[in-house]
């Protein structure tokens, strides 16, 4: 067998013939399977066309029931023993699937029987799709910066799964003009960090009756934020996730699509701002349906640079992704600033002149035309992960790619940032392959904004969204926007300066040491699959964190070194 068959075109490879009568076509088999891909594999694969992995429409005419099997139970041994299909998977995808060798017999035999029931896609990613695909879009290599990084040893957070990953983090924050530091588990824990110890201050499952944290890499508890008065008003904000149609949403999506969750926004008010626990009330602001479990709610933050009186203070951003109707090709809803899809929304909650009443949409919003400002501060973005602002009110978003480009924006208001028409400065046909991706023409079309950063997958295969610089601590990294890769766990900086509107740049790589000797992040996980965050505290100074291992480092001291004494 040839890989092409795989997800260039949907034929079987010359001659390949599979028997599927191992295979059940029983529904009560193929529901269960269905369940458990809902639950594990939809965040990175559908049936119509490429994600993070390869589309599975037909996959049991390309793949051999036995070779799907002891795939899925272990794609990395397959990879390292040289197996020539998987080998050519990971050289494409750049990432290993993860490991389900905890599947029990009758569950891989359901899952398999789920994906025999998916046929190819009507509409094909052939060989004229790809005449123009840029496999290397960008040929120029990150080029090391010659900062090294120590780390020391902060927190290992409490497990909330026995399987890798142990824990879920997700964000670190502070409260404002204050020194209390906070994390989050997306699956439902919130803790307060406090010298070398912490302490649970809330938790998900027991606030939310309907909290789930399944399917997908990011549902579950999404994103928090204080109010910059929290040590007055006691507010803080919170987005979670909770099953599809599971009440009326605000933002919904038509009964004859199917959704997967959805997401809620919500504004908590404790009694006692200084209290070690939760302690309060809650008040649902908006919920919108999402297509399928990624690419959902999963930042939220305020302008914290900014003091009362200035028209941005007290409103609060709140960063909506695709929810991935995309690679479902449900494209009307984005590329629409009337629909809050893909957009960065931003909203006034303490006003009431939204439609249900409950948050109000600051009057210098964009109207888009026609008058009317509405919730979408600026749209046109896949998975707008991270979002920051500099010392001078900056503002700037990470965005997660498709199949071949990480980027960063500087996003102002009323802005389009291009997705699903563009990746980075490259054109994607989302109705022909969401996988290929071509030049754009010379005089491109200026209603999208290009990123003021980007890189490929030969890089790493998500940005890790991080800061702009401005501790004591690490003197090389002033000024410098700091952030990471997943799933190798590469680090990266950029000039701070340099990331404008309209203007694309190109990172530099930093290394980090531990305890006196240079490593990696897959060395301190102890894991292939880095899939790491940064925090920052109230002195500015950073951290790192991963989720296969739960533990916590802050950056501590920093020196510019070459490759030769490394």
């Amino acid at each position: 067998m040839v890989l092409s068959g795989w997800s260039c075109n949907n034929e079987p490879a010359q001659g390949d013939t599979f028997d599927v009568s191992m295979i059940s076509t029983e529904e009560r088999v193929i529901n269960s399977g269905r369940g458990t891909f809902m639950q594990d594999c939809s965040a990175c694969h559908n049936f119509i066309q490429d994600g993070i992995g390869p589309h599975l429409g037909g996959v049991t005419a390309r793949r051999s029931y036995e070779w799907l099997k002891k795939f899925i139970a272990n794609p990395k041994a397959m990879v390292d023993a040289g197996d020539e299909d998987a080998v050519a998977l990971y050289e494409r995808y750049k990432v290993y699937m993860p490991t389900f060798g905890m599947y029990s017999e009758d569950r891989l035999d359901a899952i398999i029987a789920f994906l025999h029931s998916k046929p190819a896609p009507a509409v094909t990613e052939t060989s004229e799709h790809a005449v123009d695909d840029l496999m290397n879009p960008i040929e120029e290599e990150v080029q090391f910066s010659g900062i090294v990084v120590d780390l020391e040893y902060k927190w290992t957070l409490p497990p909330s799964s026995e399987n890798i990953p142990v824990t879920r983090l997700v964000k670190m924050d502070f409260i404002p003009g204050t020194d209390r530091l906070f994390i989050a588990d997306l699956r439902g824990r919130m803790y307060e960090l406090t010298g070398d110890t912490f302490a649970e201050y809330l938790d998900m499952n027991r606030l939310e009756p309907d909290f789930i944290h399944k399917p997908g890499l990011a549902t579950g508890f999404g994103s928090f934020t204080f109010h910059p008065e929290f040590e007055k008003n006691g507010l803080f904000y919170t987005t979670h996730t909770e099953p599809a149609r599971n009440k009326p949403a605000d933002f919904m999506i038509e009964d004859s699509i199917e959704t997967t969750l959805q997401w809620v926004l919500t504004e908590r008010k404790v009694n006692d701002p200084q209290s070690p626990e939760f302690e309060g009330t809650s008040r649902e602001l908006f919920r919108i349906d999402m297509a399928t479990g990624i690419h959902g709610m999963q930042e939220i933050r305020f302008n914290n640079t900014v003091s009362s009186g200035d028209p941005d203070y007290g409103n609060l951003y709140v960063c909506l992704g695709d929810g991935g109707s995309v690679g479902r090709r449900i494209l009307h809803l984005t590329q629409d600033p009337s629909k809050p899809w893909g957009a960065i929304a931003r909203i006034n909650p303490s006003g009431n002149n939204s439609r249900n009443g409950m948050y109000g949409i600051p009057s210098d919003n964009p109207d888009f035309g026609d008058g009317n400002p509405t919730e979408v501060y600026a749209y046109g973005f896949r998975n707008p992960h991270r979002i920051i602002w500099d010392r001078q009110g900056k503002l700037i978003v990470s965005g997660i790619g498709q199949h071949r480009i990480e980027e960063l924006n500087v996003v102002e208001p009323g802005l389009n940032y291009g997705w699903p028409r563009r990746e980075g400065t490259f054109v994607i046909d989302p109705m022909k392959s969401m996988t290929y991706i071509q030049a754009a023409p010379e005089n491109d079309d200026p209603k999208y904004t290009v990123p003021a950063l980007q890189f490929d997958h030969d890089e790493a295969n998500a940005i890790s969204g991080g800061y702009v610089y401005d501790g004591d601590l690490l003197a090389p990294m002033k000024g410098k926007y700091v952030f990471g890769g997943i799933v190798r766990g590469r680090l990266f900086l950029a000039e701070n300066a340099d990331l404008k509107v309209g203007e694309t740049q190109y990172p530099s790589e930093w290394k980090i040491r531990y305890q006196g000797e240079m490593t990696d992040l897959q060395k301190l996980c102890n894991h292939d699959r880095v899939d790491l965050r940064f925090g920052r505290d109230h002195e500015g100074e950073l951290y790192i964190f991963t989720k296969a291992d739960g533990k916590v480092y802050k950056l501590v001291s920093a020196e510019m070194m070459d490759d030769h004494s490394i």
